[in-house]
């Protein structure tokens, strides 16, 4: 009997991985599968890369926040764009206590990883196999990009994370394909559904015989103890984390929004200032 854990999406939220991990341990899960975006934009650093360390983690998959966390690092996003500089302003906030190396290492991870379980060949992506951002495996997403997940090369089952959805589907072929949804930010369209915002994950059971049990998690976590936390490390952005875990709506793409809160608190400046002396 082997139990796995997938952990997707955490997104810096240091108290909701502390809970899903506290529910892993209970459960006996054995070993951890991490499927990327790991930091940002929560408050979780080093202590959160500690907690991940201490784990039987036997497959790491590269998320596209680790991607950008490490392209703002090497200066390449753009300032002039509110969203870019919500990332800098995360970077900078990241590499008080990450190092450079560290942040390369992350980017290193590959996109797609195969194992083999009980006789089950398992695809583990954190997107599509070849592009891990996008919209492409959402709900509603064409059949033809979920069976992208099942072939070339071909698998039994495909995990993926990113959507911030817990879901359970089959490819063209009858292939399982599993998304044990967000640790740190869970996301619903419906509104009913956004009252529950529980930290998400899975555990994967296999036995002699295959797989024996998909249990798609949901664990109660402390919201304002990190809320807290954010405001005792100054957070950068700090309203914007609150609508995230009280509302379940994310603006990291509303760029008048951001631009509005980085005048406001300082942030345009603080960006400004780390550029100028980060790259020179």
């Amino acid at each position: 009997m082997t139990k796995i854990a997938l952990l997707s999406d955490i997104h810096g939220n240091t108290t909701a991985l502390e809970a899903v991990l506290e529910d892993a341990k209970r459960a006996n899960v054995e070993e951890y599968w991490l499927l990327g975006d790991v930091l940002m934009p929560g408050t979780g650093r080093r202590y959160l890369l500690e907690l991940l360390g201490e784990l039987p983690i036997t497959v790491k998959i590269l998320g596209n926040w680790e991607d950008s966390l490490w392209r703002a690092m090497k200066g390449l996003l753009d300032p002039s764009r509110a969203s870019h500089r919500y990332l800098i302003r995360h970077c900078q906030y990241i590499l008080e206590e990450v190092s450079p190396e560290e942040i390369e290492a992350m980017k290193s991870l590959p996109m797609q990883v195969h194992r083999e379980v009980s006789g089950l060949r398992v695809g583990i992506t954190h997107h599509l196999p070849d592009k891990n951002w996008g919209r492409e495996l959402i709900h509603v997403g064409d059949q033809k990009n979920f069976d992208r997940l099942v072939t070339n090369p071909a698998c039994d089952i495909a995990i993926y994370g990113h959507i911030h959805q817990q879901f359970f589907r089959y490819g063209s072929g009858g292939e399982l394909i599993v998304n044990p949804g967000s640790i740190g930010q869970p996301f619903f369209l419906q509104a009913n559904l956004r009252k529950d915002l529980r930290a998400m994950y899975a555990i994967m059971e296999f036995d002699e015989k295959g797989l024996k049990n998909v249990d798609l998690r949901r664990v109660d976590y402390g919201v304002e103890k990190e809320l807290k936390l954010a405001r005792d490390l100054r957070l950068p952005y700090y309203q914007v984390y609150v609508e995230s875990l009280v509302n379940g709506i994310h603006h990291t793409h509303n760029h008048e929004l951001l631009y509005e809160i980085a005048e406001r608190e300082g942030h345009n400046a603080e960006v400004d200032a780390w550029l100028r002396d980060y790259f020179n």
